[in-house]
């Protein structure tokens, strides 16, 4: 997958992770797809971790799902943090 299938599925995971936590989630789409890549990261290492899955098989259905439990993941850490920076 190019870069720009990259940015595709970041910008996908980030925006569905941001549907799925309540709240106000105050970043405009730049942000969005960074959280969507960095959750696909995590959500690769999970997948890779818990089902042993290879990641030069290439996109698979599978891997939008990790990639938004990561995003999910990464946007509770990033809402925390920055919570506690606006205490």
């Amino acid at each position: 997958m190019g870069f720009i299938g990259w940015l595709i599925v970041g910008l996908i995971a980030g925006a569905l992770a941001r549907l799925l936590v309540p709240g106000r989630q105050p970043m405009g789409i730049f942000m969005t797809m960074v959280l969507g890549l960095i959750g696909s990261f995590v959500g690769g290492a999970i997948s890779t971790f818990l089902f042993h899955y290879d990641p030069s098989q290439g996109f698979h259905t599978g891997g939008i799902i990790m990639s938004t439990i990561g995003a999910v993941i990464v946007l509770a850490i990033y809402l925390s943090i920055a919570h506690r920076r606006a205490m």
